[in-house]
């Protein structure tokens, strides 16, 4: 089958997009100076913008397209001469967090074609959308569980940001599929904790509980309590709370060694699933040392994404999956030991994404010496986008030293001396996993917005008493500042692009000595109120609309 991209849809040839560019080439630089200025105006580290700027570029690359009616497609990278790995794979797209801030229709876009192309009435997603768009996906290979509860978490999320009610109304029933068809295969006692085989981002399967699998089911548990709420589902939402609780304690009590979640083998996890399945796991063969799993397990080692639904539920504000103080020892246990600032002693059997003397986080070690014969292919390999998510999430739970080493190890591999600096390759060149590097900007600025609430927060994690950040919402983008004095602080909003409806924005805790509030929109008074937390404090501003160019001020004294 033949089809045209999207732009071919808006130009007939290049006579007309060079007709379009001239007559708009003013405007065009114009708003991507302002878009660049703003971005490398924050007070974040140079390896921190680095990351984030150079990632973005891999939506211009041929890993990403438009196909021709705008919806948006990806590749998981791209080699020499093709796409690498086709599908918008949802596995992979997982970690990516890019598009649905900066460009969240596309974002839509692209859940969208999965729900309608990908997804059976049972709720058995393919995890590869099938080209050209309106061909139905068949329900050959596994459905990959990690893949599949991460578009109910961003489900949630696409809703957060566009605030767009009847979209999740429209998306909700097939979103309600996707989360309960865990309950045939995945966790089919229904005690939040999935059991059955779960292929994965690692192309193999995991027998058995894990919190790689785990957390992002946890997750998405409460993404889709927090839906239901909102569509007026109570039962369905009381339902979904009930066995993420049951779910998280088992976990807790039964995965935690102490210093991270280990993965407790199920050898007979396959043998829930119809024969066809079972025998695609079975021709894998049984590992060399624990005789009676199949290969690819991790059982006690320290996996690197042991928490990756915890940084969904940090990014999404869906709270706690687990004890606190569990999440924390894991992630201080996964630094410890899957950290390496110099690799020269780290064997890696497979691909080399770093060597000698770079740092990298490697994805699985074994602590405790109980390492499989026939440990999952990729254990031992560094993978940016898996770096980038645990840094991030390390930044969230207070560890901003620790995230940030992790996330300078990458940026020093790909100074352009070494590698291409805009190139963060996996399987294939510019890989979309690398767009998880956008969550460090959110983790370091403490960014929230729900936009159904009209409610945008800030919680910056360094740099406090002098402070700037870009930001992006559906609707507008533009620059985040605040300075605190002993006596007072000041907080601006400022629009570069775009406009904003604003009820309430929450700001952090500040120790000065007064308490008088002044608000202004351009200069104009504003009567806002304050209402104070134990962690923030909300201004209520009752309902403005901030267009392009203005500037909301508050000032605390």
């Amino acid at each position: 089958a033949v089809w045209k991209n999207y732009y071919a849809s808006l130009w007939r040839d290049a006579w007309e997009v060079a007709q379009y560019s001239a007559l708009n080439l003013n405007r065009l630089l114009e708003e991507t100076r302002l878009f660049c200025d703003s971005l490398f105006s924050s007070t974040l580290p140079v390896h921190v913008l680095g990351a984030v700027s150079s990632q973005l570029s891999t939506l211009k690359t041929t890993t990403c397209l438009r196909l021709e009616d705008g919806t948006f497609y990806g590749f998981e990278g791209s080699s020499n001469s093709c796409g690498c790995c086709e599908g918008s794979c949802t596995h992979v797209w997982n970690y990516a967090q890019a598009l649905p801030y900066l460009f969240p229709k596309l974002q839509q876009s692209m859940l969208r074609a999965h729900l309608a192309n990908s997804v059976e009435n049972d709720g058995f997603m393919t995890f590869r959308m099938p080209l050209p768009l309106g061909t139905k996906a068949k329900p050959d290979f596994h459905a990959a569980a990690d893949g599949q509860m991460g578009l109910v978490i961003q489900a949630y999320r696409e809703w957060l940001i566009s605030g767009d009610d009847e979209w999740l109304k429209s998306v909700w029933p097939t979103v309600k599929k996707l989360l309960e068809f865990s309950w045939k295969y995945w966790d089919a006692d229904k005690d939040g904790v999935m059991e059955g085989m779960q292929h994965n981002t690692y192309d193999i399967e995991f027998y058995g509980p894990n919190t790689m699998m785990g957390s992002l089911y946890l997750a998405a548990l409460r993404a889709a309590q927090q839906m239901a709420e909102k569509l007026g589902e109570k039962k369905e939402a009381q339902k979904y709370l009930r066995l993420f609780k049951k779910g998280s304690r088992w976990t807790d009590k039964n995965l935690f060694n102490g210093e991270y979640y280990e993965q407790k083998v199920n050898p007979k996890a396959h043998q829930i699933w119809p024969k066809h399945y079972q025998e695609l796991a079975e021709r894998h063969g049984k590992d060399d040392i624990f005789k009676e799993w199949p290969k690819w397990q991790f059982g006690k080692g320290c996996l690197s994404d042991q928490m990756i639904g915890q940084w969904y539920a940090q990014m999404l504000d869906l709270r706690y999956l687990y004890k606190p103080a569990n999440v924390k020892k894991a992630l201080r246990s996964i630094f410890r030991y899957n950290w390496k600032s110099d690799l020269s002693n780290h064997p890696c059997f497979l691909r080399i994404y770093a060597v000698n003397d770079e740092a990298g986080l490697v994805i699985c070690t074994w602590p405790k010496n109980e390492r499989p014969g026939d440990a999952f292919y990729f254990a031992d390999e560094v993978w940016c986008g898996i770096e980038y998510q645990v840094a991030s999430h390390m930044i969230y739970e207070g560890m901003v030293k620790e995230g940030l080493s992790i996330a300078k190890g990458v940026r020093d591999r790909h100074k352009g001396d070494r590698r291409n600096p805009w190139d963060e390759f996996e399987c294939g060149h510019h890989y979309a996993r690398s767009m998880a590097s956008y969550t460090l900007l959110l983790a370091l600025t403490g960014f929230r917005c729900s936009a159904s609430q009209k409610h945008l927060r800030f919680a910056p994690k360094i740099n406090q008493k002098d402070f700037r950040t870009f930001f992006s919402t559906a609707t507008c983008w533009g620059l985040y500042t605040q300075k605190i004095e002993s006596e007072s602080a000041e907080f601006n909003l400022e629009l570069k692009y775009g406009s904003l409806d604003l009820d309430v924005l929450e700001l952090p805790i500040v120790s000065i000595k007064g308490d008088q509030l002044a608000t202004t929109l351009n200069d104009k008074k504003i009567n806002a109120k304050i209402r104070k937390g134990k962690k923030s404090i909300e201004v209520l501003l009752g309902s403005i609309l901030m267009k392009k160019g203005q500037t909301l001020r508050i000032r605390l004294s």
